[in-house]
């Protein structure tokens, strides 16, 4: 049959094109249709509660799973709050759900309670993810309630189900009758390392180990027969070629005349469980030989078991402990606020640290170091904790002993600077508060220096401690005496009511000092000069104080000593010549007049290089090199610290990129100033600078940071060292022994070196007390797993007693001194450790 232009009709000519896209259209929605049913098969398939709401909290999606777990109906729950299924004590957690899902977040298996039909609770264990549409706005949430496996109806289309099935932390994929995959969600690409582009369409059997290709004909023969296989631990291959422990729920696909067409599995990643099994169960083994002592006990924390370690620090049988919990070993001197912190730690992580005291059978309280872990199964569940027990009073007592060091004068035991500090600060405040005036008086000794060159350094240290007592007894009990070191002291005079009564306690004194002093077989006179400036009148910060008092002391040793003199301040106009300079430094800095010096880090034991620290010093165009003690003590607390402190690790960059590409690496560390970590950009800033230099391993950037400022605001400073470490670089404690060194303070630090402070090496070799310090630094070091490396090693014997002692990094003038980056090859060439160091080894 042919038309009337001689073409072919119905059979052979071109079809009409209003009939061609109704066709279409029909195929294309009798494909949707399709689709959407496949997926509902799978999702109604699931044991899973599956219920998505939208942004106000409206149910629009319930599953046959949510009906087993909470007794609704789909009728009676669609167009419902949300809220219906909350206890009335767990409706805010809603409004807590909401922000995170507005802000994009995900909620992952959070543990709560909810409430069924008839009103009695159930525990679920629940995952939530917002759901967006094509264009990515967030139009609701989806929730999995991880009791039971089951899925939910498909809402509106394909792609908002197959958003709600990517959100789940468990690997979701569905398969034919023959093993080919139909659907796989990001879980499963995260978890095995495949995309879905590489996985639809192949045999599953793509992830199966060559041992374990017989379970797909074993897992087959339950689908075809309709049954479900529930949690079934297996090990499946990643792309990578590494083995994964998982545990699999298979569930048969029906079509909708109810014949299978396929399968469905939920993986979940089971590796670090199963680890966690095999530790334990290896631990069960060993436990008996740690000097440790261990405790396990059940999930209501009564114990089953104990260690010998743990009756020998107790003193307790294991038969008196057994079946008792852990109330056993309290002490009164345990604040509960610390057994409320290690119960949130170990809910919340599973795990918890702290030091605690405990108590001894017979009642003896001590110091411990207590570390708890929660062993789980196979679906999370706590079985068992784990306890292990260190006593630690001998490092305690150790570590008193430092911080009193730390904290007081070891001639005198008057406070020191440290204290000092802490002790103005404290008397600024009440002096605010009570608007009365406290002194700061700073004392000098007229004529010690001759006493000391004459009699020699013992007498003069007797003269110091008897002078100490002396002022000591004229003060009054709310009144600090402390000493800066040398013959220089500073007292603080609180509640000061008038000139008349501080003239009186000045003079007291001065009488205190001048009177004779019998010290053996000699009657020692000497006498005192001493500055004083009074506070809030001189409203300045307490190290300005200091310094003014210190001012007004020169001039009464000037006017003829044995004295006082009040401070003027219109002669502290001196200061502006300080803004001076200042502005010379920034200027300095803009010119580029700035130079980085670097002094090696070596280990003494093997002669290894093991870094380098890099140190500025200012190339003036007129003085030539200017070490940093000249102008850094300037600078400090001024906004260009922080600008030249940016601009030294700058440098140091780009001098290991330049010595990476002539084959050199090495670790530089460099100083940070005392306020350049807490400032709010420093991470960013950090951050960026490590872009622009790809070549640059952080690993190889150390960052030190003095001990003192690092305990100004340590929460702060904690954490932004943490999120730094984050981007590779290492962190110091520079100077370690001069502030509050505490094992809490330093466990908090995520430091991995410790430096001690050079002043303490360089005198150890003379000074027990210095010997002291620095084997404790080693001590804490060993017992807190960091490295220590020791400053200022100027001598061979230096280095041997250090490591005799357990120090094998050093730096210092007896190995280097600091050199330009161009003699660095010269000397790494000419380096050899000390025949005597290598006799120690």
């Amino acid at each position: 049959m042919t038309n009337d232009s001689g073409k072919d009709g119905l059979n052979g000519g071109e079809v009409d094109a209003p009939e061609a896209w109704s066709r279409a259209s029909a195929e294309r929605n009798r494909r949707l249709y399709s689709s959407k049913e496949y997926f509902d098969g799978i999702i109604q398939s699931s044991d899973d509660a599956i219920i998505s709401k939208t942004l106000d909290g409206i149910i629009t999606s319930w599953n046959h799973g949510a009906e087993i777990i909470f007794g609704y109906t789909e009728e009676e729950m669609l167009g419902q709050p949300m809220l219906r299924l909350f206890p009335s004590d767990r409706t805010d957690e809603e409004a807590l759900i909401l922000d995170k899902i507005v802000s994009g977040e995900r909620v992952a298996h959070f543990e709560t309670i909810r409430i069924r039909k008839g009103g009695s609770p159930i525990n679920v264990s629940v995952s939530i993810s917002p759901i967006r549409d094509p264009q990515g706005r967030i139009i609701g949430a989806s929730k999995i309630a991880r009791d039971v496996t089951t899925q939910v109806e498909l809402e509106n289309a394909v792609e908002q189900f197959q958003a709600l099935v990517n959100s789940s932390d468990d690997a979701i994929i569905s398969k034919t009758l023959d093993g080919r995959i139909t659907s796989w969600n990001a879980a499963a690409q995260v978890m095995f390392g495949y995309s879905a582009e590489e996985m639809l369409g192949q045999q599953m059997l793509k992830l199966f180990p060559e041992d374990r290709q017989n379970e797909e004909m074993f897992i087959l023969e339950k689908i075809l027969a309709g049954e479900k296989i529930d949690h079934f631990d297996t090990i499946r291959m990643r792309k990578d070629g590494s083995p994964i422990q998982v545990s699999v729920t298979i569930s048969p696909i029906r079509d909708k005349q109810g014949t299978i067409v396929g399968a469905s599995k939920i993986a979940r990643d089971v590796t670090l469980q199963k680890i966690s099994e095999a530790n334990f169960k290896l631990t069960s083994c060993v436990f008996t030989h740690t000097s440790e002592g261990i405790a396990i006990t059940d999930n209501h924390g009564v114990i089953i078991e104990v260690n010998q370690a743990l009756t020998c620090i107790t003193g307790y049988s294991r038969e008196e402990l057994i079946g008792r919990t852990y109330s056993v070993f309290k002490s009164s001197r345990q604040g509960p606020d610390i057994e409320k912190g290690i119960l949130v730690e170990l809910v919340r992580n599973g795990h918890a640290r702290s030091e605690i005291w405990s108590r001894r059978k017979d009642g003896e309280s001590y110091t411990g170091l207590l570390t708890i872990s929660a062993v789980t199964d196979q679906s999370g569940q706590t079985q068992k904790y784990v306890a292990l027990f260190t006593d630690i009073t001998s490092l305690r007592k150790q570590q008193e002993k430092l911080e009193h060091i730390t904290h007081f004068d070891v001639l005198t035991d008057l406070p020191n600077r440290l204290l000092l500090s802490d002790r103005l600060r404290q008397a600024m405040r009440m002096s605010k508060r009570s608007e009365k005036n406290l002194a700061v008086l700073y004392l000098d000794l007229d004529g010690f220096k001759q006493v000391n060159d004459q009699w020699g350094h013992e007498l003069g240290d007797a003269l110091l401690v008897a002078i100490a007592r002396r002022m000591a007894s004229t003060l009054r009990e709310v009144d600090t005496l402390a000493r800066m070191g040398g013959d220089e002291f500073v007292a603080v005079l609180v509640d000061i009511s008038s000139n008349d009564e501080l003239d009186c306690l000045t003079k007291k004194i001065l009488k205190a000092c001048s009177e004779p002093i019998a010290i053996g077989n000699h009657l020692i006179r000497i006498s005192a000069s001493i500055g004083v400036t009074l506070y809030p009148h001189d409203d300045v910060d307490e190290d300005q104080l200091i310094r003014h008092a210190d001012f007004a002391m020169y001039e009464a040793k000037q006017s003829g000593k044995n004295k006082y003199h009040l401070f003027d301040a219109a002669r502290d106009a001196e200061e502006k010549g300080r803004s001076a300079q200042l502005r010379r430094l920034s200027e300095a800095l803009e010119l580029n007049e700035f130079v980085l010096y670097y002094q090696p880090k070596v280990n003494m034991r093997t002669g290894a290089i093991v870094g380098v620290e890099a140190l500025i010093r200012w190339q003036h165009p007129e003085l030539g090199l200017v070490p940093p003690g000249s102008f850094l003590p300037l600078i400090e607390g001024d906004r260009l610290s922080d600008d030249l402190g940016m601009w030294v690790i700058t440098q140091a960059l780009m001098q290991m990129t330049t010595w990476k590409a002539m084959e050199l690496e090495l670790s530089v560390s460099v100083n940070l100033g005392p306020r350049q970590l807490q400032q709010d950009n420093f991470y960013t800033t950090l951050r960026d600078l490590l872009r622009c230099y790809p070549d640059v391993n952080p690993a190889n950037l150390e960052l030190e940071i003095l001990e003192t400022s690092a305990l100004q605001d340590i929460e702060a400073i904690s954490q932004v060292m943490q999120v730094c470490r984050e981007l590779g670089v290492h962190f110091s404690i520079d100077d370690f022994g001069t502030g509050y060194s505490s094992l809490t303070y330093l466990k908090r630090l995520p430091a991995e070196t410790l430096k001690i402070d050079q002043s303490f090496v360089r005198d150890m070799l003379s000074d027990q007390e210095d010997l002291a310090i620095v084997r404790g630094v080693i001590g804490l070091a060993e017992a807190f797993h960091r490295k220590v490396i020791a400053e200022g090693v100027e001598t061979i014997a230096h280095g041997e007693e250090l490591l005799r002692i357990g120090c094998e990094l050093a730096q210092g003038y007896g190995i280097s001194r600091p050199m330009p980056a161009s003699a660095l090859f010269e000397w790494i060439r000419s380096w050899t450790s000390p025949q005597q160091w290598k006799k120690l080894c």
